[in-house]
C-alpha cells in the first residue's frame, strides 16, 4: 500500500504543477485539479477494495494519514473554486465575504474541537474507532453525512482529518485574499476616482463589447457582473442595461457608434504622432 500510495501521491502532485503552470484562468485551472484529484482517489478506492490490508496498523494508517491528504486537496481546491466564482465586487464586500469565510472555519474548529486536540497531539488511543471501517460508534460525534458515505471506502472520522488539513490551507488562502485586499483598498484611496461623463448607451456598447470579447476572466462572468464593476468603478448607474443594449441592438444603422468613434480617434491620433 505504502509503495503505491507514494506513486499516486506524487503523480497527482506532478499534474497539478503542471497545471498551474499551463493553464492560465484560475476558474480553468481549479476545475481541472479537482478532476486530477477526483481520478486519482478513484485508483485508490479501486485498489483498496481490490487488495485489502495487510493488518489493522496498515488500514489506520491509511485512513488517518495518507487517504486524508488526497481528500484535503478536493476540500481545498472545491472550497477556493465556489469562493472565487461567489466573490462580489468592490474591496469592502469582499473584504465582508472573505470574513464570513474564515468563521466558517471557525465555526468547524469550535464544533470538533475535541477530535482537534486528539489529533493535533497525536494521540492514537481511539484510533480503531476513528480509522477502521465498520467501527462505527455514535458517541464519538459522527457526522450525518458519514451515513451516506462509501462504508467500504471510508471511516467515521477520516473525512475530518481531511476537513483540517484542507482548513488550514484555506485559512492561508483567505487571509493572502484579504491582505490583497486591503493593499488595494489602500491604492484606491490614494487613486482620483474617475466618473464617466459619456453617455450610459456609450458605457454599455463598451461593456457587451469587452464581455462578447471574452477578456474578463476568459469570459467566466456574467454580463450583470461587469456591469455592476463598471457601475462602481466610474460612480455611475446603468439602470436597465439589458433594454439600452437591446435598443442598441435594433438600430437601423450605426449599432456600434461609440466604439466606431473610439477607433477612428484612436486611429486619427497615431496617425498624427507618425507624421510629427
Amino acid at each position: 500500500m505504502k509503495q503505491f500510495y507514494n506513486e499516486k501521491i506524487s503523480e497527482l502532485e506532478i499534474a497539478i504543477d503542471e497545471v498551474e503552470i499551463e493553464t492560465d484562468c484560475s476558474l480553468a485551472r481549479l476545475e481541472t485539479v479537482i478532476h486530477l484529484v477526483l481520478k486519482c482517489l478513484s485508483e485508490l478506492k479501486e485498489y483498496v477494495l481490490k487488495r485489502g490490508f495487510k493488518n489493522t496498523n496498515e488500514e489506520i494508517r491509511f485512513f488517518k494519514y495518507q487517504k486524508p491528504v488526497i481528500v484535503a486537496k478536493l476540500i481545498y481546491y472545491n472550497t477556493i473554486y465556489k469562493i472565487e466564482t461567489k466573490k462580489p465586487y468592490g474591496t469592502k464586500p469582499i473584504r465582508k465575504y472573505l470574513n464570513k469565510e474564515l468563521k466558517k472555519l471557525k465555526r468547524f474548529f469550535d464544533n470538533n474541537l475535541d477530535f482537534y486536540k486528539y489529533y493535533r497531539s497525536n494521540n492514537s488511543f481511539l484510533d480503531d474507532k476513528y480509522f477502521l471501517r465498520g467501527q462505527l460508534d455514535i458517541q464519538l460525534c459522527v457526522d450525518t453525512g458519514h451515513f451516506q458515505s462509501d462504508m467500504t471506502f471510508s471511516t467515521s472520522h477520516d473525512y475530518k482529518v481531511a476537513k483540517i488539513i484542507a482548513n488550514d490551507l484555506i485559512q492561508v488562502y483567505i487571509e493572502d485574499q484579504l491582505y490583497r485586499n486591503t493593499e488595494h483598498e489602500k491604492l484606491d484611496k490614494d487613486l482620483p476616482r474617475l466618473n464617466w461623463t459619456g453617455s450610459k448607451a456609450s458605457l454599455i456598447e463598451l461593456i457587451y463589447a469587452l464581455h462578447y470579447q471574452r477578456v474578463f476572466d476568459n469570459g467566466n462572468n456574467d454580463i450583470r457582473e461587469i456591469a455592476r464593476y463598471f457601475e462602481s468603478a466610474f460612480g455611475i448607474d446603468l439602470g436597465n442595461f439589458y433594454q439600452t443594449y437591446l435598443e442598441l441592438r435594433n438600430r437601423k444603422m450605426n449599432r456600434t457608434k461609440f466604439l466606431d468613434a473610439l477607433r477612428e480617434e484612436l486611429l486619427r491620433k497615431m496617425d498624427g504622432q507618425d507624421e510629427k
